[in-house]
């Protein structure tokens, strides 16, 4: 079973990748295997997703509509589907599905069970499935595959296989893409492995394997980890520097030039995308079952999500310098993505400041040119549907204070500034002058 299917991944082409989950992960994976001459079908919950790819029309600013249309409906390699009982048609089956936080910043990964509920019942000796969301070490050994083999009847090794392999996405990052980012793939046995490792071969450019599906899921949690510590760093600087006079900007710029020893990194109004405001409670969550605490993880986190709440203080510091009060003013948010030049909102540190405004009374709005109106999403589902302001807007009725949360290329955010009595800048993109503010 194992050798039939190894053949089937190593002719590149002769078998269908099945992805669950066509989000920001799943469909470049979509994309990719298309792009390879893989036969695609995708899985996902969302009629919408669904209905606008049979039309080969994208919904994710940075993926190319044109080349969806040509997979979709041109050329037909790739379908989609709500239909979960489909999963036998597939050789390999990836999971891509979110992977939150509870309300009690607890790991979520009721999507990864449900999907493993959805699929099971309908797989079929000799299939891959190969879970990419990120997750806590012993989510595949522990929960996904327990559930498979259950509903399913089949045995690990002989004629079912399991792997993990982390996804390493940035969207809309210019300089890499789903094919030339090297892909760490761990196997729940050897042959798991071995057959991850050709599935993955199809698409990826640099595939490394590593010892177990827990060192797979381990290594995708230090990433981000890396990363959140680090500007977890930098957040503090920020803040221990201020009193002092000092503009941590200048001090980053100053410290980079070591051309040894030093990465830097950047402040800003808090943690927002799929990853790095996520990964490290997972990691400090799973240890606690170790009888362990991650006290620096923990802190970091502490730090970051801090940091909303910084930017108001900041907000109304800046605010009554200028004689004005933040209850009934109106308060303009400019950037609702994440991060600068995408439509990925996912864990906005804006949401958050949004918030906060709203609880002192303050009436906010938000511009974003990538995100024309709020999404509907769990964690701030009164947002949902509230339109960005236009530019033309913005001018013909100029703002009590505007606070800079994302730094787009496409906005010009001098000429924002001149629409506001105070500005709070927490990218260091406004130049100086008496009503600009860093936070």
């Amino acid at each position: 079973m194992k050798n039939e299917l190894l053949q089937k991944f190593l002719s590149r082409r002769d078998f269908t990748a099945g992805i669950v989950g066509l989000g920001y992960v799943g469909l470049p994976l979509v994309e990719a295997f298309a792009e390879c001459g893989v036969k695609v079908l995708g899985f996902d919950i969302d009629d919408g997703k669904i209905e606008k790819l049979k039309r080969g029309e994208s919904y994710i600013a940075h993926i190319d509509g044109a080349r969806l249309h040509r997979y979709f409906v041109e050329e037909g390699c790739a379908d989609a589907t709500t239909d979960f009982s489909r999963a036998g048609e597939c050789d390999a089956i990836l999971i891509c599905v979110p992977t939150p936080l509870d309300k009690h910043r607890e790991p979520d990964i009721s999507y990864v069970v449900g999907t493993a509920r959805a699929i099971g019942p309908h797989l079929r000796p000799g299939q891959l499935v190969s879970l990419e969301s990120t997750t806590y070490p012993g989510t595949t050994d522990e929960v996904l595959a327990p559930i498979l083999t259950e509903l399913s009847g089949l045995t690990i090794g002989s004629d079912l296989f399991i792997a993990y392999s982390p996804e390493r996405e940035d969207p809309n990052n210019k300089d890499f893409s789903t094919r030339t980012i090297p892909k760490v793939v761990g196997g729940i046995d050897a042959p798991s492995l071995e057959l991850a490792i050709a599935l993955y071969d199809t698409i990826i450019q640099q595939t490394v394997p590593v010892s177990s599906c827990r060192v797979a899921e381990a290594t995708k949690l230090m990433e981000n980890i890396f990363r959140c510590v680090n500007i977890a760093l930098v957040n503090e600087m920020k803040i221990v520097l201020e009193p002092m006079g000092i503009d941590i900007y200048e001090v980053i710029d100053a410290a980079k030039t070591k051309p040894f020893g030093f990465m830097p990194f950047y402040p800003g109004p808090g943690l927002g995308g799929h990853c790095i405001p996520i990964d490290p409670f997972y990691l400090a969550w799973k240890v606690r079952e170790y009888q362990q605490t991650a006290r620096f993880i923990e802190l970091a986190g502490e730090v970051n999500t801090g940091m909303p709440a910084f930017v108001v203080r900041k907000t109304i510091e800046a605010m009554n310098q200028h004689g004005l009060c933040l209850k009934d003013s109106r308060i303009l948010l400019v950037g609702l993505a994440y991060k600068g030049n995408v439509d990925d909102d996912r864990e906005s540190p804006t949401y958050v400041i949004w918030e906060a405004l709203e609880k002192h009374q303050a009436k906010v709005d938000y511009y974003d040119p990538h995100i024309a109106a709020v999404r509907k999403n769990r964690e701030h589902p009164q947002f949902a549907g509230i339109q960005s302001r236009t530019l033309e807007q913005v001018a013909a009725n100029p703002y009590d204070a505007i606070i800079v949360c994302t730094a787009h290329k496409s906005v010009d955010h001098e000429a924002m500034a001149r629409h506001a009595t105070v500005v709070v800048d927490t990218r260091a993109v406004v130049g100086d002058a008496p009503h600009v503010h860093r936070a």
